[in-house]
């Protein structure tokens, strides 16, 4: 009897084995399907100090809340309202929606960020997508200043931060842009410019770029990022260099000085609320001036 039993439970031991291992494959992509969701949802707020040379010496420490790609998400009060009084300017990189997202969340979260800072936004490519003409409404009529291919100045004791926002193209393919906006100097004069585009693939039509700053989106850094396999190969050859982080673009002046480039990886999702590799983030940026200034 005890060797029957003995052997009952010898031949038991490889079956509960294997459903042990068969479980445990089966948990692993919930448990991972979890974790991207929780990527996906993120509240990063990623904090740098950007070096421009030609920063008038009023703008030294002057703050930017940078955020991008919100799409449907809603932005967190708590976390942005302690922001009030700590930031100058609020800029908003593009897809502030997307189709079928609900229009009360828009009105939400441009009302959030107005109460913020004064408050400047450009399109992005998802929000042409949706009813342009009631978004457009939504965002100005929460006083938020929507640059369409226009430059505003900011002003301080006298002097002046130029900001050129880059619509994204309504029609006529992806780098279809109408011109830069020139600035009202010459060319002997040397003003701080800082650009808002909402894709990074508009610096591949420009061999030089006549500002000291460019901030962008729409990359979402790749989104999904897996282990030993990366990004996907389909998306266009530009992004896997130019994807998410501080690149630099010569500005083609005379001092062969360059632009900082600042993509970032965006707020938001597109298609699933799935991230992995690419965590959600936005950015609170100080601007300092250069010892060369």
């Amino acid at each position: 009897m005890v060797g029957d039993r003995r052997r009952a439970e010898a031949g038991d031991t490889p079956v509960v084995a294997f459903l042990y291992t068969m479980g445990c494959l089966m948990l692993l992509p919930l448990l991972m399907l979890g974790l991207m969701v929780a990527k996906a949802f993120g509240r990063e707020i990623i904090t740098e100090e950007i070096v421009l040379n030609s920063l008038p010496q009023p703008f030294d420490g002057f703050r930017i809340l940078f955020i991008t790609d919100i799409h449907r998400r809603r932005l967190p009060s708590k976390q942005l309202s302690l922001l009030k009084s700590k930031v100058d300017v609020v800029f908003v990189g593009g897809d502030l929606t997307e189709r079928n997202s609900p229009l009360e969340r828009l009105d939400y979260n441009m009302t959030l960020l107005a109460s913020i800072a004064p408050t400047y936004a450009v399109h992005g490519n998802h929000d042409y997508k949706a009813n342009i003409t009631i978004v457009d409404n939504i965002i100005r009529s929460k006083g938020v200043r929507l640059l369409q291919d226009e430059n505003v100045a900011i002003e301080r004791q006298d002097t002046t931060l130029w900001l050129t926002g880059v619509d994204y193209p309504k029609s006529g393919g992806k780098i279809a842009y109408a011109p830069l906006p020139p600035l009202p100097f010459s060319e002997t004069d040397h003003p701080c410019r800082i650009i808002l585009v909402h894709d990074p693939l508009w610096l591949s039509q420009c061999s030089s770029m006549p500002a000291d700053l460019v901030l962008a989106g729409h990359t979402h850094g790749g989104q999904i990022i897996l282990p030993f396999i990366g990004r996907s190969k389909r998306i266009e050859s530009f992004y896997h260099t130019y994807d998410a982080g501080t690149f630099e673009w010569p500005k083609g002046d005379n001092n062969k000085d360059f632009a900082k480039v600042l993509i970032s990886r965006g707020f938001g999702t597109a298609h699933l609320p799935l991230r992995w590799g690419s965590p959600a983030q936005m950015h609170v940026l100080t601007l300092r001036r250069g010892t060369s200034a």
